[in-house]
C-alpha cells in the first residue's frame, strides 16, 4: 500500500485546493445550494470518499498533519466567544431570551436522547452525543470541534458520525419545517400582524459601520490572540481538579469577558473583521477535518445512527410544535418561530432563515420571527451548546 503523510504546508494546500472544489461544484449543483451544505463539507466529503476507496482497496493511504487543524478550531470558537453580549441579549428583549431558553432545553434533550439511545444499542454514549446536539443544533463546525474529541476519549467513529448527522440535520430541518408551521396555522386560524414591520426590536445594533481596514483587521487579531493565550490556561487549571475541557472553551471564555467589558465601557470591538477571522478558519477547519474522515467507521454504525436521527427528527418537530410554539406566544410569530426552529435545531441558521422567508412569502412577514431566531443563531446558542456539551462529556466520561 501507498501511504504519504501531508506536513502543515501540504495539508494547508490541499485543504484549500478542497474548498475552492467545493465552491465550484456548490455553484453547479443547486440541490447542495438549495439545502445551505457548507463548501468545505462538499469538498471534504469527496477527498474522503477518495481515502475509503484506497482503504477498501488496500491501494493507497493518506495521513495530514494536524496542528494547524487544531490551531483553526480554536480560533473559530475564540470569535464565537466575542459574540456573547448580555447588553445585546438585553436589548433583545424577551422574545429572545425566550427562544434562547427554547434552544438551550432542546440541546439539552437531544443529548439526552442521543445518550440513552446510545446505550441501548450498545455504543459508547458519546456517540449519542455525537448524533445529538452536537451535529444537529451546533452543525458541522461544532462536530468538527468535539468529534475527535470524543474520540480521543474512546467513542471510536464519533467525528464521523457526527458530520454524517450534521449533514442528514441539514436537509431534515428544511424537510419538516414547512409542515409544522402549515399545520399550527391551520389548527390555529393564525394570521400575519399588518403592524410587523413597525416593530421596534429592529433599533438593535449587532455590528459597527466602521469601513474594514488593514488597522481594524489587526486589531480583531490581536484580541482574539490574547484571548486564545490567557484562555489556554483555563482548560489546564480545570484539569487538575478533574474537570475535562476542549482546548477551546477556555478561550471563548476569555473572548465572552472581553465582550462584556467592551460593552460595558461603551467601547466599539471590530466584530465585523472578528467574524470574518472566525469564518475563514471555519471553513479551512472543515475542509482540513472531512478530508480525514475515516467513512469505513460508519460501517458498523449505520442501523443505530439512522434510528437515532429519525427520532431525533421527530422529537424536533414534536418540540417545535408544542413546545416551541406555545414560549413564544402562541400565535402567527411563533408559527414562523416554529418552522426556523426546525432548521436550527436540526441544521444551521441559513436553513432556519430558508425555512421562515419561504413559509412568509405565502402568509405574510414576520419581523419577530425574522429578528429573534437569527441574533440567537449567531450570538448565543454556540457558547450554551458547548457548554452543555462539555457537561454532558464530564458526566458520562
Amino acid at each position: 500500500m501507498f501511504e504519504y503523510t501531508f506536513n502543515m504546508a501540504e495539508t494547508l494546500a490541499v485543504a484549500v485546493i478542497l474548498l475552492l472544489l467545493g465552491k465550484e461544484i456548490k455553484k453547479r449543483v443547486p440541490v447542495l445550494e438549495r439545502f445551505f451544505i457548507p463548501a468545505p463539507v462538499i469538498g471534504g466529503t469527496i477527498f474522503s470518499i477518495v481515502m475509503l476507496i484506497g482503504h477498501n482497496t488496500g491501494a493507497f493511504t493518506f495521513n495530514f498533519d494536524g496542528v494547524l487543524k487544531d490551531f483553526l478550531m480554536v480560533i473559530f470558537f475564540t470569535t464565537i466567544g466575542f459574540s456573547a453580549s448580555f447588553e445585546l441579549l438585553k436589548k433583545g428583549g424577551v422574545g429572545v431570551v425566550l427562544f434562547l431558553l427554547a434552544a438551550t432545553i432542546l440541546v439539552v434533550i437531544q443529548d439526552i436522547v442521543g445518550v440513552f439511545l446510545a446505550k441501548f444499542f450498545g455504543l459508547h454514549p458519546y456517540i449519542g452525543l455525537a448524533a445529538g446536539s452536537v451535529p444537529l443544533t451546533g452543525g458541522h463546525g461544532t462536530s468538527g470541534a468535539f468529534g475527535p474529541v470524543l474520540e480521543e476519549a474512546g467513542a471510536t467513529g464519533a467525528f464521523s458520525v457526527a458530520i454524517a448527522s450534521a449533514t442528514f440535520g441539514l436537509v431534515a430541518g428544511c424537510l419538516i419545517g414547512g409542515p409544522v408551521a402549515k399545520r399550527l396555522m391551520q389548527k390555529y386560524n393564525l394570521k400575519a400582524k399588518t403592524a410587523d414591520e413597525e416593530t421596534g426590536n429592529s433599533t438593535v445594533k449587532l455590528e459597527s459601520d466602521t469601513p474594514i481596514s488593514e488597522g481594524t483587521l489587526f486589531d480583531s487579531v490581536v484580541v482574539v490572540a490574547l484571548s486564545m493565550g490567557i484562555g489556554a490556561c483555563i482548560p489546564v487549571f480545570a484539569k487538575k481538579y478533574g474537570i475535562v475541557l476542549p482546548a477551546y472553551i477556555g478561550p471563548m471564555i476569555i473572548a465572552a469577558i472581553i465582550r462584556n467589558v467592551a460593552d460595558a465601557q461603551k467601547k466599539a470591538l471590530p466584530m465585523k473583521e472578528i467574524s470574518i477571522v472566525g469564518n475563514i478558519a471555519l471553513s479551512l477547519f472543515l475542509a482540513m477535518a472531512l478530508m480525514s474522515m475515516k467513512l469505513w467507521e460508519l460501517a458498523a454504525l449505520a442501523l443505530p445512527l439512522i434510528v437515532i436521527l429519525l427520532i431525533q427528527t421527530v422529537i424536533m418537530a414534536a418540540y417545535a410544535y408544542f413546545v416551541t410554539f406555545r414560549m413564544m406566544g402562541s400565535d402567527y410569530d411563533a408559527a414562523v418561530i416554529a418552522t426556523g426552529h426546525c432548521g436550527f435545531g436540526l441544521g444551521a441558521t441559513p436553513n432556519a432563515m430558508a425555512n421562515m422567508e419561504t413559509f412568509t412569502a405565502a402568509n405574510g412577514f414576520s419581523a419577530k420571527a425574522f429578528f429573534v431566531l437569527p441574533l440567537v443563531g449567531a450570538l448565543f446558542i454556540d457558547f450554551t451548546n458547548a457548554t452543555i456539551i462539555t457537561f454532558f462529556m464530564n458526566i458520562f466520561g
